[in-house]
């Protein structure tokens, strides 16, 4: 079993074949899938899929190229859908300096209101960096993580890096990224962090792991992820499909 814990099944590239990238994610020994909403559009797609699909859930909230037009409304709509039983987390929210959409300052009042409602409604906050690790590291530690966590979605840093986030009271995502050739530095944390602190995704339609670099990824290709870093840690893809799996589980507070 494995558990895709971050994916976009809900954007246009899939629509009219959600069920059947389901079921191939089946077939591939994929049977759970969390799908992030980040605007208005894509958190209403997750909600009707999480609706329809027992083995799927939602995560919802406001992404960083989207942070200038956060208002009280769309705060609103966020709320009043995190009580939803099949919301299990709150983002992706952080920070992305890539394509900046918005100032940082802007950026950053999104990220920290939103790490608060994640704390005040008792669910972990997913967060998306891009260029712009050392001021998510600071903002989250200004914030402080509660008791549910958080998670580092398709972490790209350093296992130093990783480890200051995990001191923090946050989980490491590895999605197709860590498959890359060249990607040393994050093979090395997905190598050496403790097995009980790491999660595996797609981020789906982006990212596809290898050998499909550069194609549309799908929930289906999390098995590729899996097996990458059971062959970086010596271990089977079982063991470590079972262990995020478990992980999973636990920081979403989903019963066994």
């Amino acid at each position: 079993m494995i558990f895709d814990t971050h994916t976009h099944l809900n954007v246009d590239n899939f629509a009219g074949r959600e069920a059947e990238e389901i079921e191939k994610a089946r077939e591939f020994g994929v049977t759970k899938l969390n799908i992030v909403g980040f605007d208005t559009q894509t958190i209403a797609q997750s909600l009707v899929l999480s609706a329809s699909y027992d083995n799927l859930y939602s995560t919802i909230g406001w992404h960083p190229t989207e942070a200038g037009s956060y208002t009280s409304e769309i705060e609103a709509m966020i709320v009043q859908n995190l009580a939803n039983p099949k919301v299990i987390a709150l983002g992706e929210i952080g920070l992305d300096y890539h394509w900046m959409e918005d100032p940082k300052d802007v950026q950053e009042a999104v990220f920290r209101r939103q790490i608060q409602l994640s704390k005040t409604h008792d669910l972990p906050f997913v967060v998306h960096t891009r260029d712009a690790i050392t001021d998510t590291y600071d903002i989250i530690k200004s914030e402080g993580v509660g008791p549910r966590g958080g998670i580092m979605h398709s972490f790209s840093g350093t296992y130093e890096e990783a480890m200051q986030f995990l001191d923090l009271g946050m989980m490491i995502s590895f999605s197709g990224v860590v498959t890359f050739k060249k990607a040393i530095d994050l093979q090395e944390a997905a190598t050496k962090l403790p097995l009980d602190k790491i999660l595996v995704e797609t981020d789906a339609p982006y990212l596809a792991p290898m050998p499909f670099r550069g194609r549309e990824n799908t929930p289906a290709y999390t098995k590729f992820v899996v097996e990458k870093i059971a062959e970086l840690r010596g271990l089977t893809p079982e063991t470590v499909a079972q262990a995020t799996y478990d992980n999973a589980l636990r920081i979403f507070r989903i019963a066994p």
